[in-house]
């Protein structure tokens, strides 16, 4: 395209001066075509060879000064020699010498090729120069990416194991007490147990399955902890299919009955909401009790932290505070899809 707009200028020169030719313009055109694609096709491949187009910038630009000069002059020979034969063979009456010819045009001549040489150059090394910088920033993403899984994993792997330990506790507590219960608290620690382990390479979950695990914590607990623990929760029903990370509002529901409910010797209600807030999805759980240091460092929360910034790099938040004298009020703010 570049060298058949440049021969098409050329042959717009002639046609505005005299003794304009179409055959002779046409030949010019299919010559230069050649000549000079030609030219910059045998540069592209000792470029290759030499692996220039790999090279830094200021590694390169020392080497191509030459190179501009080199191009420049066989630019000059080649378009000379084109000029020369084809007034040789088509016009009428031309007796110039060769030599003639070349000391009468090689200065102009190679000026003009130096300056479209080092047009052709800086476009061809620019678009290398592009297609790098665009394979860099896909790999660095890429490597961005496979950290960002990598970490997100290993938090998740972190989880699993401190959950289904805080469970086991809970039922080792009934055995001794209540065999019943231990049998229905065992089949509840197993659907957990499979909706987590059918679920492990999924980064996002529903509302839906993430509060039929809730569900089945709560009576896990409830088992275990008896009229201490009352529930209360509300849901929007349009929020269901929406995803979320797992664990994100059990560990919530968790650290609340453990830093909350299980230290209050009389009943206590634990308020679960869940609600639209603008473009996002707002979480609350509500307990009794006074903020403690524990509840706020635990493995857990620092989990569901580290997991919100990996995941939604800052457009999630969660804040855990004292909401009245008497209640705890746990808070997750998370974008909608």
């Amino acid at each position: 395209m570049g060298w058949s707009a440049a021969a098409l200028y050329w042959g717009l020169l002639g046609f505005l001066g005299t003794g304009f030719s179409w055959s002779l313009a046409i030949l010019h055109f299919l010559a230069d075509l050649s000549i000079y694609i030609g030219l910059s096709h045998l540069y592209r491949n000792c470029s290759i060879q030499l692996g220039w187009q790999k090279l830094a910038i200021r590694q390169l630009v020392w080497r191509l000064l030459p190179v501009v000069v080199l191009l420049g002059a066989a630019f000059m020979l080649l378009t000379v020699s084109k000029n020369y034969l084809l007034r040789y063979w088509f016009e009428p009456g031309f007796s110039m010498r060769f030599t003639e010819q070349l000391a009468a045009q090689w200065l102009v001549v190679m000026a003009t090729g130096m300056r479209i040489m080092s047009i052709w150059l800086l476009a061809y090394y620019g678009y290398h120069f592009a297609i790098r910088e665009i394979n860099a920033v896909k790999e660095s993403s890429r490597l961005a990416m496979m950290a960002k899984d990598a970490a997100f994993n290993n938090l998740t792997a972190q989880l699993n194991p401190h959950f289904f330990f805080n469970a086991l506790n809970s039922i080792k507590a009934l055995v001794p007490e209540n065999p019943q219960a231990t049998r229905r608290a065992i089949d509840l620690l197993s659907d957990l147990l499979r909706r987590s382990l059918y679920r492990k390479d999924a980064g996002f979950i529903t509302l839906q399955e993430e509060m039929d695990m809730v569900k089945d914590y709560l009576e896990l607990e409830q088992i275990r902890l008896e009229k201490r623990l009352q529930t209360s929760i509300t849901v929007a029903a349009a929020l269901l299919p929406q995803p979320l990370l797992p664990f994100s509002i059990q560990v919530m529901v968790e650290n609340a009955i453990k830093h909350g409910i299980a230290n209050s010797k009389e009943s206590a209600m634990l308020s679960i909401s869940v609600e639209q807030e603008g473009n996002n999805m707002r979480v609350e759980v509500q307990n009794p009790g006074r903020l403690q240091e524990a509840a706020t460092n635990g493995l857990g929360i620092k989990n569901l932290q580290e997991r919100l910034q990996l995941q939604y790099e800052g457009k999630a938040s969660f804040r855990l505070a004292q909401h009245t004298t008497d209640t705890v009020l746990a808070t997750l703010k998370i974008p909608l899809s």
